[in-house]
């Protein structure tokens, strides 16, 4: 694990975009192509504002969608396809974007297909403020060896997106969802976590300092990756 902890959320996301774009650039002059796993959430947000302003291929690009709410319209204010669509895939034209849509049963069959053609050079995992990754909720599965499979979410996490702001009121916030397992995240070349804000602080703590990898703290598993990135600010390392 390499771990960095710059000033700010801006200089977090701007770090975590050169390394991404670096990785991405080395994959392309190897393969002719890269392929790129992407999180979303607003923890993701400087990442994503630096990242498309880099120099790459973006049209040797290929990437993946992480997780859904099952059900979810894409016009909802929060459908991670419209998130991605508005920070990442409108502002970059790439080879191809890998969508779960509305998370059916179609969806799945058709993003695991594609995804494991080859492994995917590089992950951008987010950590959640219960510690998952996805939306792999405590206690997680880590030996499911799906692509993707459909979960509940617990109440911490469906707290924390609507203090996002991504919903009104916490009846809301859909109880199911469609997410990429530990298993197939574990299996990407390289994972970067942007880590920003106070409100990841204990998350990021427990992460590091639990004495055993456990499924009671998602993020844990990050640290068995043989090339693992975390990028956190003064706020979200402020208990480290």
């Amino acid at each position: 694990m390499k771990k960095y902890i710059c000033e700010d959320a801006q200089t977090l996301g701007a770090q975590a975009a050169a390394e991404t774009a670096k990785l991405l650039n080395l994959a392309i002059a190897s393969n002719g192509e890269a392929r790129l796993l992407v999180s979303t959430g607003a923890s993701q947000f400087t990442l994503f504002d630096a990242l498309v302003g880099l120099p790459v291929a973006w049209d040797k690009v290929e990437m993946f969608h992480l997780d859904e709410y099952i059900g979810m319209d894409e016009t909802h204010p929060a459908s991670f396809v419209r998130y991605l669509k508005e920070r990442f895939t409108g502002r970059v034209s790439l080879k191809a974007a890998h969508f779960l849509g509305s998370a059916d049963a179609a969806a799945v069959d058709r993003v695991t297909f594609e995804i494991r053609k080859t492994p995917v050079d590089v992950g951008l995992i987010g950590i959640g403020e219960n510690a998952h990754i996805a939306f792999n909720d405590p206690p997680a599965d880590f030996h499911d060896t799906a692509a993707y499979k459909t979960v509940s979410l617990d109440e911490a996490c469906r707290r924390q997106q609507l203090r996002e702001g991504w919903f009104a009121v916490l009846d809301d916030v859909p109880k199911t969802a469609l997410t990429m397992t530990v298993h197939q995240i574990m299996l990407c070349k390289k994972i970067i976590s942007a880590v920003p804000y106070g409100v990841k602080a204990e998350a990021v703590f427990r992460t590091l300092n639990a004495p055993d990898i456990t499924e009671t703290i998602p993020a844990t598993m990050l640290r068995r990756h043989a090339d693992w990135s975390l990028y956190l600010d003064r706020e979200s390392a402020a208990l480290l």
